[in-house]
């Protein structure tokens, strides 16, 4: 799912206008950001957090010419996923492979 689809869920399934899920997607993803920005962590419960790493300067290589060159320090986000989530993928993720494995045995 990407942003639009977001919007479009959130209308439909909240009978809002385009409009109104449009201006509320942005408004949480803007304050994630500015929460980021600020050095902060977004925590959603059942979903995972974000947060900020700094990683310092260090001498990488331009994999176009082989020249050394500095890559300047820098902060990217970054997302753990939580528990809830993962057990939640990874028991949807066995139960098709139980399915799929019975299904192959029926088949021999």
């Amino acid at each position: 799912m990407n942003k639009s689809g977001l919007i479009e869920e959130l209308a439909r399934r909240e009978n809002l206008t385009e409009k109104k899920a449009t201006d509320v997607v942005n408004l949480i993803f803007k304050g994630f950001t500015e929460e980021l920005k600020n050095n902060g962590r977004i925590e959603i419960r059942g979903l995972g957090s974000f947060v900020v790493r700094n990683y310092e300067s260090y001498t990488g290589r331009n994999p176009k010419t082989g020249m050394n060159i500095t890559v300047s320090p820098k902060r990217l986000p970054f997302f753990k996923v939580g528990k809830e989530l993962r057990d939640k993928v990874n028991l949807e993720s066995e139960d098709e492979g139980v399915i799929r494995s019975e299904s192959s045995n029926i088949a021999e």
